[in-house]
């Protein structure tokens, strides 16, 4: 029922449960312009990082800051975020979230040094904790009709799958032909449209009942995590610093993991005995919503191996210029679009299982095709097939696992069960970052040791030696072969673990009015 002390302008945003937000759709365009600007923007600076390096003299020890400091407390907020969203009001949130991420590209833009670019770039993931969940769940909450839902959540897993390949080739483009800086300053014109749109047509809602905060609880997780990603960052570190050592002894890399682990075993503890969680435990031990959970791990940890390898064999060993490099990129795109579409028809029809199974098998397939890559390889011949059929396959996992992960959450949990499907995405790239890196150096290190002939003279000095095209392109392959086989067990996990048919959709949830 409408309150009666709303303005008119207030009305005309209300969430009512007795029928659909008439405005819902134009809500979704919105609301998904901002979601692709926060998922862009962790590959977007990848292209531009030697032109950064340059112009800040970033060392290449500090280098991998420019892209940790934003996943760091992007992964670290973003269940706080999902609370945050539920309780303040998610309309509210998005607009700060997205207000904030404006205000934190134009630092990163104009930063005359490291440490500020580095501080930017964690500011733009924190507000992005805030950003993402509450454009979840505003999704959840403006969507209940099972095949609405599914074409909205299609839309949104067609920019969860794709929005890393658009930032690459935005990136290039950026970089190449007007400046790194840019890179940053066209997140500001995207958010300000975006907030002035979102005023008069996001609808706010928040979550019903008791909506006191966990602080204790917000505490540990995000130490916890914070700790645990930095912990895999010192470990990839380490082998790109060390790369005939074991990255994996790094005695700081241990006590961070070992730290943050601790940490995350402490709240769940917490979280058991809290009576107001920040994430109800129900929401994970739920098999069907835990599956999900592990697959988007599983899946973020293999996904960033497509992108980050695939784009150093393209510039270092098939010497694409930026732009070139983001181009070739964009197959995994079309192949997102094309299956997400596909989809959003289907999942009412077959529901989520069969999707994801098909979708994580067809994902791996693309990557264990790029993993023939050669020296002289055509793009064509694997890169493109490859590219074609991993987005193929991240298209039909990520729309169904989008749904699935918040289905059943009901509206007073919606912010804190994307919150945690976005987390997991984050950790597992994290960790995939880390395993991956260290697999592709020791695999280059052993084809240098076993033949001394890959290696060229890039100085003076007796150490002045890099390995060559064919050792880096047996390095970036043998990271395609492992990678393939995590996006394997994620599809095994999707195949297991999760029962929902297509009558376990529909949501029964009332949305609140806020």
């Amino acid at each position: 029922m409408t309150d009666p002390d709303l303005s008119p302008a207030a009305r005309s945003t209300e969430l009512r449960a007795d029928e659909p937000y008439e405005r819902r759709w134009l809500a979704l365009a919105v609301i998904a312009v901002t979601v692709l600007m926060v998922i862009l923007d962790a590959t977007i600076v990848n292209i531009a990082l030697p032109a950064v390096s340059v112009d800040l003299h970033i060392t290449p020890a500090t280098q991998q800051w420019i892209v940790t400091a934003y996943t760091l407390t992007f992964g670290g907020f973003l269940l706080l975020g999902g609370r945050i969203a539920d309780f303040w009001g998610r309309k509210r949130t998005y607009l700060v979230g997205a207000a904030g991420f404006a205000v934190a590209s134009a630092l990163g833009g104009f930063a005359p040094n490291e440490a500020l670019l580095f501080a930017a770039r964690a500011a733009q993931g924190a507000f992005g904790a805030l950003l993402a969940p509450a454009s979840l769940a505003l999704l959840t909450v403006l969507f209940t009709d099972t095949k609405e839902r599914a074409k909205a959540f299609a839309v949104y897993g067609a920019i969860a799958g794709g929005g890393s390949a658009v930032g690459l080739l935005l990136g290039g483009v950026l970089t190449e032909y007007a400046d790194w800086r840019w890179c940053f300053w066209v997140n500001i014109p995207v958010a300000v449209i975006a907030i002035l749109a979102a005023i008069p047509v996001v609808p706010e809602s928040k979550a019903p009942g008791d909506t006191s905060y966990d602080v204790p609880g917000a505490v540990l997780v995000t130490l916890g995590l914070a700790s645990f990603v930095y912990g895999f960052t010192k470990v990839a570190q380490a082998s790109q610093q060390n790369p005939g050592e074991n990255a994996w002894a790094n005695g700081w890399a241990l006590f961070f993991i070992v730290v943050g682990a601790l940490l995350v075993a402490a709240f769940v503890v917490v979280e058991l005995r809290t009576r107001n969680p920040l994430l109800p435990m129900r929401l994970v031990l739920d098999r069907n919503r835990g599956g999900a959970y592990l697959t988007s791990t599983l899946v973020g940890a293999g996904l960033i191996g497509a992108f980050f390898f695939l784009s150093l064999y393209f510039q270092n060993v098939l010497h694409y210029k930026p732009v070139e490099a983001g181009l070739a990129s964009l197959p995994t795109t079309l192949g997102v679009f094309i299956a997400a579409g596909a989809a959003s028809g289907l999942v009412p029809k077959v529901g989520p299982k069969p999707l994801m199974v098909i979708g994580g098998l067809l994902a791996a397939a693309g990557l264990f095709v790029m993993s023939f890559l050669e020296v002289d390889t055509s793009f064509w011949q694997l890169a493109f097939p490859g590219e074609l059929l991993l987005g193929l396959g991240l298209g039909f996992t990520f729309v169904p696992l989008s749904s699935l992960a918040l289905v059943g959450a009901g509206v007073h949990d919606a912010g804190a069960a994307s919150a945690m499907l976005n987390a997991t995405q984050q950790v597992g790239a994290s960790i995939g970052t880390a395993l991956l890196a260290t697999i592709s150096v020791g695999a280059i290190t052993s084809a240098v040791t076993a033949n001394p002939g890959l290696l060229v003279r890039i100085g003076p000095g007796p150490g002045d030696f890099a390995p060559n095209a064919v050792a880096m392109t047996q390095g970036y392959t043998t990271a395609f072969t492992w990678a393939s086989a995590l996006l394997v067990l994620g599809a095994l996990a999707s195949a297991f673990l999760i029962k929902a048919t297509k009558e376990d959709l529909p949501d029964e949830a009332v949305v609140h009015v806020g």
